[in-house]
């Protein structure tokens, strides 16, 4: 169902005008939607605001999207297909042309599909990847499901694929620091500047995509790389 929304929403033929203002209507909620929830999180969205910021009434939401939920799920439907898709393009160039898979050339493939993302305003750009990150963070049960439901085959080529670049690790111990090192990924894509809560230092810019890469990369690197305690 969601499926259909999302071609109807991004491919239908713009055949009359009635048509072509449909689909403005719908895109202009969604990104408008986007940014909103990006910023403040599905829960601190009231449909009330997004509907005052998109110019539009709740009749439109419920027409195209069927509800917030729907509409929430249209944005995750249309934006992370492409970025799974080249997350595995990456990781099987990776995996042919090594033998040996080197840990960082395998975070690689994942954070330079998100650096092309995030410099990508047509595919969503900063605002999508903050989204995405915020929304794991929050463990919104709706998009999760979704995940585990449709990129099934992205989760267990990457658990592999960890797996031979940290041999060292039995599956308990890599569980828990994929869990850790993801978590620290998500959570500075997401925008958050935890730091600013103790102190007024403009030092970290928790907003710019390839400084957040520079230092993050490094330290998530480390982690996975610690001895194993026995």
């Amino acid at each position: 169902m969601m499926s259909k929304i999302i071609e109807t929403v991004a491919t239908q033929p713009l055949v009359s005008l009635s048509e072509a203002d449909r689909h403005e209507t719908a895109l202009q909620i969604m990104n408008v939607a986007e940014q909103l929830f990006a910023e403040s999180g599905f829960n601190g969205v009231p449909l009330r605001l997004l509907t005052k910021e998109a110019g539009v009434n709740l009749a439109a939401v419920n027409y195209h999207f069927g509800s917030k939920e729907g509409l929430f799920e249209a944005i995750f439907v249309q934006r992370l297909a492409p970025l799974i898709e080249g997350c595995l393009k990456e990781l099987e160039v990776l995996e042919t042309e090594q033998q040996k898979l080197t840990l960082d050339s395998l975070l690689q493939t994942v954070i330079r599909p998100c650096l092309a993302l995030a410099k990508d305003p047509k595919s969503g750009g900063a605002i999508f990847v903050r989204l995405l990150s915020r929304t794991l963070l929050e463990n919104h049960r709706q998009v999760r499901e979704m995940i585990a439901g449709q990129y099934g085959e992205f989760v267990q080529r990457y658990l592999r694929a960890f797996h031979q670049a940290l041999p060292q690790l039995n599956a308990e111990q890599l569980a828990w620091r994929m869990h850790f090192a993801f978590s620290v990924m998500f959570n500075a894509f997401a925008g958050n500047d935890v730091l600013k809560v103790f102190t007024r230092s403009e030092v970290v810019s928790a907003r710019d995509p390839d400084i957040i890469v520079k230092h993050v990369l490094p330290f998530v690197t480390a982690g996975l790389l610690a001895p194993v305690e026995r």
